[in-house]
């Protein structure tokens, strides 16, 4: 499909035009393998000299279908799913990364994936640095090395709702010749498009918004095409240099801009196996079918709590770019005009323990581990998602011991309203 076409019709239409006679709807293709007339077929594809289909560990129908839709609804040029979003991420650093290199981070990131990169990939011989994502470009610029391979980011960060400047990082990461890495999970590409501004590659949990019904575990990588990996060659030999395991192929010379994800697929998702399952990728599908629908429903609702908590004498703070006293709201306005996404943080007077009993008192909104579904959910970062952070680590993560991360769904604004009113007045 044309990617001129609006995010709206991407959302319905992108990613599956079935021919005649074929499925309106996209099918799930519950195959493990594929069948071929002659071992010389068979022979092109194992030698990525022509494409299709041939062991779903690597590709499959359903899931390429769903990936070009997100990359339609990025404005990227390729992409591929994962299992989840931490292997999205994983695989999008790894792919250009290896032992002896080196990745400056904000620090203000999910803390699955701070430990990610400053712990899983410090054991496979990966360093990285991480910084105050609002520091000034030259604070930032000393955290490179000659070996730094790529700058990462959350375009909102998880759980803080902090807002990245990407055009600043893009910037800085450009200077220093490496690809500037979005996650661009809570934003979705319906509020923002991050390689508009910059980016280089972006990152995805599906398994949030895209998917919406909190049914599969999920993630995405999406590629710009636009990052110049042959004038950085020196930085990128996995991409320019011969690759003995495909006969000396060379991934920039033999695929233009689709060499980042050609990669990933010949060689990690080969090698690692993360991939999403086709039944998984249906779902997804069928979420992103009403993601347009969905996000501004949820900015809608997050407002109107978030305006509430402001006025409420229990509440201590109350962090929402889309308030316009948020010390992001500047550039909320920027890179999120309609809107940032459904989750919010606060913290209540009293602190950690007042926050806890709080939860325990909820009725409408859940306790889970999950975020940014169609539910109402709350969690406490510091005692759960983020309990693996020292508190020096959990400030770096901009993640307050107090800080409760509420993600508003899409029911009834007064709804939500008044069970946050009765579990505060218990």
């Amino acid at each position: 499909m044309d990617n001129t076409f609006k995010p709206e019709t991407l959302c319905v239409q992108g990613g599956w035009q079935p021919k005649n006679g074929e499925p309106r709807v996209l099918p799930i293709y519950q195959s493990t393998t594929f069948k071929y007339e002659t071992s010389e077929q068979m022979a092109k594809l194992f030698d990525l000299e022509e494409s299709g289909y041939f062991y779903t560990r690597l590709q499959n129908p359903t899931n390429d279908a769903v990936a070009n839709k997100i990359a339609a609804l990025e404005g990227g040029t390729s992409a591929i799913l994962t299992s989840s979003g931490q292997a999205a991420n994983f695989f999008a650093i790894f792919n250009i990364c290896e032992a002896g290199d080196h990745v400056v981070s904000a620090s203000s990131i999910y803390g699955g994936t701070f430990n990610l990169l400053g712990v899983t990939l410090k054991k496979l011989g990966i360093e990285c640095t991480f910084v105050d994502q609002d520091a000034s470009e030259e604070e930032i610029s000393a955290a490179f090395h000659p070996n730094t391979k790529a700058m990462f980011g959350e375009t909102l960060s998880n759980p803080g709702v902090m807002v990245l400047d990407i055009e600043k990082f893009a910037r800085i990461a450009h200077e220093h010749g490496v690809p500037l890495i979005i996650d661009n999970t809570f934003a979705t590409p319906i509020n923002c498009r991050p390689f508009e501004w910059g980016a280089d590659i972006v990152t995805h949990s599906t398994t949030k918004y895209m998917d919406g019904h909190a049914t599969c575990v999920g993630g995405c990588v999406v590629d710009s095409g636009n990052f110049d990996w042959e004038a950085n060659a020196e930085k990128y030999p996995g991409l320019c240099q011969p690759d003995p395991s495909y006969h000396g192929l060379t991934y920039t010379k033999a695929f233009g801009k689709n060499a980042y994800i050609t990669k990933i697929t010949s060689q990690l998702m080969r090698d690692l196996g993360a991939i999403q399952a086709p039944q998984n990728a249906f779902l997804l599908n069928l979420g992103l079918e009403t993601l347009h629908l969905r996000m501004p429903q949820h900015c809608k609702n997050a407002l109107a709590v978030a305006h509430w908590l402001k006025q409420c004498d229990k509440v201590a703070w109350v962090r929402y770019p889309d308030l316009e006293d948020d010390p992001y709201h500047e550039l909320a306005k920027k890179y999120l005009p309609k809107g940032s996404c459904g989750v919010l943080s606060f913290g209540l007077k009293g602190g950690r323990d007042v926050a806890i009993r709080f939860m325990d008192h909820l009725k409408l909104a859940a306790i889970v581990t999950h975020v940014a579904d169609a539910r109402t959910s709350v969690l406490h970062p510091a005692s759960h998602t983020h309990r693996q952070l020292s508190d020096e680590q959990l400030k770096e993560a901009g993640v307050a011991p107090d800080l409760i991360r509420f993600s508003v769904g899409i029911e009834n604004a007064d709804d939500i309203i008044a069970d946050i009113e009765q579990a505060l007045n218990q």
